[in-house]
């Protein structure tokens, strides 16, 4: 999974973080993934790294938008992982596998279009251009997706 898709996730965090915290980060990437129960399982381990990294993204976020303005050391006792960080670390585990569980149970051509645009980051024209669909077809199947996904998370199965 590593040599796979080391590249593409360094190119993501530095275009979101920069290239001084991007190889630090596609470390901490890698780290959590290990860690991780869900990684003996993944139908998709691109979109698995992809989540990791932009769920560190979204705690460097809050971490510096609620960072004290003096700085203090650090005590290991103190800052240790709260309950309700664990919580909501949990609920997040939840929901990524009923989103995987939504995103398999999809039509091949729905998911593929899904992945394109949601994964890979890639446009609805150059969808378009690189499976030889209407654009309409690509929203139409984007739609569907996604209308799927919000089914699966609301009913919580």
């Amino acid at each position: 999974m590593y040599r796979a898709h080391r590249s593409s996730l360094f190119h993501f965090l530095r275009r979101k973080a920069g290239p001084e915290e991007a190889p630090d980060l596609v470390q901490e990437v890698f780290a959590r993934a290990a860690g991780s129960e869900q990684r003996h399982h993944l139908v998709n381990p691109g979109g698995f790294l992809r989540r990791i990294a932009q769920n560190l993204l979204i705690d460097r976020a809050r971490r510096r938008k609620s960072a004290p303005i003096a700085l203090f050391s650090l005590r290991e006792e103190s800052d240790a992982v709260t309950p309700a960080t664990q919580e909501w670390n949990l609920e997040a585990a939840d929901l990524l596998e009923l989103y995987e569980k939504a995103v398999d149970a999809m039509p091949l051509k729905t998911r593929r279009v899904f992945l394109m645009h949601r994964v890979d980051e890639l446009s609805y024209r150059e969808i378009h251009e690189q499976l030889g669909i209407s654009i309409a077809t690509v929203e139409y199947h984007m739609m569907k997706a996604l209308g799927q996904i919000a089914k699966v998370v609301d009913s919580g199965k």
